[in-house]
């Protein structure tokens, strides 16, 4: 479990295709950036800008993970090298400063709009249909793993557009300072919500 309060901004460096085919998965090189390492060790589970992965080797400058073809196809931005949004697993003794996250994505959102508003950013994305449902006004999402309030959904023939407000520190402190229009993103919905879904479903077909 994670909370979505990204601890640092770390770079895949290196994406090494493991084995042939179309099924092969990949192995990253991750340069952990601030992130502290001193307690992490191989099995040890690190959410890279939201998917969770599992550590398989410390190196002097960060860690290494193997990701499969399976993660690769339900995620974004973890086939290249680029900068991504490092946190550690939660530990019982921890802060909840965001809210419960799996780092399980449940889709890929597309960027609508990114433009400054006042001292602060709006982020409009759009989310797949299947994924509509979950979203609600000041709900939770995890957008790239970090934790961010919906301020307003809109229904679309395609899914839903919603949209966030980013405050100054946010922007500084992850990876969403370079979103652009027309970029993806992983998103995770909230536990909460996932599990009112089944619930409801569960009673409608009694």
């Amino acid at each position: 479990m994670f909370t979505g309060i990204v601890t640092a901004v770390g770079r895949i460096t290196s994406v090494m295709l493991q084995g042939e085919g179309e099924d092969a998965g990949v192995r990253l090189h991750i340069d952990a950036g601030d992130l502290p390492m001193d307690d992490v060790k191989p099995g040890d589970s690190i959410a890279l800008s939201g998917a969770c992965m599992t550590v398989v080797k410390k190196t002097d400058d960060g860690f290494v993970v193997d990701v499969s073809r399976e993660s690769l196809n339900r995620t974004a931005g973890l086939d290249v090298p680029g900068d991504i949004n490092l946190e550690k697993a939660l530990q019982l003794d921890d802060r909840l400063g965001g809210h419960l996250v799996a780092g399980h994505v449940d889709g890929i959102g597309v960027v609508s709009r990114f433009d400054p508003v006042g001292e602060s950013w709006e982020l409009l994305i759009e989310a797949p249909k299947d994924m509509a449902k979950y979203f609600a006004y000041k709900g939770s999402v995890a957008v790239d793993g970090v934790s961010l309030t919906v301020n307003r959904v809109e229904d679309t023939d395609r899914g839903c557009l919603f949209s966030i407000n980013l405050i100054p520190h946010t922007i500084e402190v992850t990876t969403l300072k370079n979103l652009s229009p027309g970029k993806k993103v992983n998103l995770e919905v909230d536990l909460i919500a996932r599990y009112v879904e089944r619930m409801l479903s569960l009673s409608d077909g009694q």
